[in-house]
């Protein structure tokens, strides 16, 4: 049995052809998806802001150590663009940050 990392994901991206629709619905909801209200979950969390260019979804990846980071941004990514695809919002490259939590060295204040 491999060893399970848990891994803090960032995804980022720019909207592109939205839709009238959905540009109204992502302006009718941006107060809920600002920076106070980011939170790493494993379903994710979406924030922009009202020039609705620009997003990030920040996510918890659960994956194999032996995968490594790589993987865990893959999977994220693979999450966002469900996501995204199931609200109808297009959208272009996607990037992602991979923070591994269990290899994340803590300097403790004595």
């Amino acid at each position: 049995m491999s060893t399970q990392h848990t891994y803090r994901v960032i995804v980022r991206g720019t909207f592109e052809a939205l839709s009238a629709p959905s540009r109204t619905r992502l302006l009718a909801e941006v107060d809920a998806h600002g920076l106070e209200t980011m939170r790493f979950t494993e379903e994710g969390s979406l924030s922009y802001d009202r020039t609705l260019k620009h997003f990030s979804y920040r996510l918890v990846v659960v994956s194999d150590a032996a995968d490594g980071e790589e993987m865990a941004g893959a999977i994220a990514e693979d999450r966002v663009e469900t996501a995204l695809a199931e609200l109808g919002y297009a959208h272009g490259e996607l990037r992602s940050t991979v923070t591994d939590l269990d290899t994340m060295k803590i300097n403790y204040k004595r």
